[in-house]
């Protein structure tokens, strides 16, 4: 059996997440259904995180075992003649029969986008949560400092999130203005369920002077999460980037 490695993009509006669901549509589903069709057997697929409804991806990173002898470049351009124009797979390589995406991951990048104008951006409404209210970008900074680091983020997760410990170690939480536009991008070890976007929506508290850098650091080593800020908007998220100590291939 060959163990395929795929690079997926995917614009999540209209998912409901990556993970096969009852609900409605996943990326999941559409990519191994595509894999079906090429290969002539139900082939399942594991992806390295489970993106939420709304949420994108430049870089999701998922595997497949198979049988097939088709190469590479034929899985690379097969599955996106039968994937939707909104899923498309930007690599495909090789690995060994055991390479797990979500266990082998030493590492993932978000990447959020807030549009803080009066005037909402048709352009960027599948991609950025729209705030009119002015946010401070440089108090969204500062306040972002304490979150460095490796913490017990248990305040930082939604209610129904089953990891087993808390602990994270985030290596780099920044803020960027550029006009209306802000961009906040956070990396870490690994994240907790809804961690990224209720970081994002405590940040928003700091950017409308609700919280100051102490408050953010008391909610961490308190974990209360009715303290923290409320939940970010999923489409405003994207997963840019998963870190392996296997080497991804360049982007075609």
């Amino acid at each position: 059996m060959r163990r395929i490695r795929l690079v997926v993009e995917y614009d999540g509006t209209d998912f409901s997440g990556w993970q096969r669901q009852l609900n409605g549509p996943s990326v999941q589903e559409v990519l191994e259904a595509a894999l079906a069709a090429m290969t002539g057997v139900p082939t399942p697929v594991r992806g390295a995180g489970r993106t939420d409804a709304g949420v994108h991806a430049l870089g999701q990173v998922a595997a497949f075992s198979t049988a097939s002898p088709i190469p590479l470049i034929g899985f690379l351009r097969g599955l996106n003649g039968h994937l939707p124009p909104s899923v498309a797979v930007v690599s495909a390589d090789e690995v060994p029969e055991d390479f797990d995406p979500r266990r082998h991951a030493r590492g993932k990048l978000y990447r959020y986008l807030i549009w803080n104008a009066e005037a909402r951006s048709p352009l960027r409404a599948r991609t950025a949560w729209h705030i009119i209210r002015p946010l401070d970008d440089r108090a969204m900074e500062a306040a972002a400092l304490p979150l460095c680091g490796e913490h017990d983020f248990r305040a930082f997760r939604s209610a129904d999130c089953e990891r087993p410990t808390t602990v994270r170690v985030i290596r780099r939480l920044e803020v960027f203005r550029d006009g209306p536009l802000i961009t906040i991008e956070i990396e870490a070890t690994a994240f907790l369920r809804n961690m990224v976007r209720i970081l994002v929506g405590t940040l928003v508290e700091a950017g409308h002077g609700k919280l100051t850098p102490d408050d953010v650091a008391r909610i961490l080593a308190a974990g209360d999460r009715r303290a923290a800020g409320p939940t970010a908007k999923p489409h405003g998220l994207v997963l840019v980037r998963v870190d392996y100590e296997l080497a991804l291939p360049p982007r075609r």
